[in-house]
């Protein structure tokens, strides 16, 4: 068994295929349109569906927000530079919500990057 990919849902299908691809470096994995329903998927990532979990946008073509609830935490991406990929986010347009740094009571690097929708991206040492 493995994870095959975590389902966001999204108001503005391009401006978010923008961010997760121009800020953060993924591929657009594959595409689709579904007329009679009404919605798109639109799946990125950093490898090959067949390699590595990817991310599903969903695109309900009559809907432009979501509440994101208090449910849903983050996704977490591991970076060679926690303060260098921060730069490189700002330098795109992109918004960082928690400079990079120590956790709190950790050693851990983190930082945190707000996605079009609002979604957390935290951002990890490896």
């Amino acid at each position: 068994m493995r994870i095959l990919h975590t389902m966001l849902r999204v108001g503005n299908l391009e401006r978010s295929i923008a961010f997760y691809t121009k800020l953060l470096g993924m591929k657009l994995l594959r595409k689709k349109d579904f007329p009679e329903g009404r919605f798109t998927l639109a799946f990125i990532g950093y490898q090959a569906e067949s390699e590595q979990a990817a991310i599903e946008l969903t695109y309900n073509w009559d809907t432009s927000d979501y509440d994101l609830g208090t449910g849903f935490g983050h996704i977490a991406i591991e970076v060679d530079d926690v303060y260098k990929a921060c730069d490189a986010i700002k330098a795109k347009g992109g918004e960082i919500v928690r400079e990079a740094g120590p956790m709190k009571g950790g050693r851990s690097v983190l930082a945190f990057a707000k996605d079009p929708d609002g979604y957390l991206i935290e951002l990890l040492a490896n």
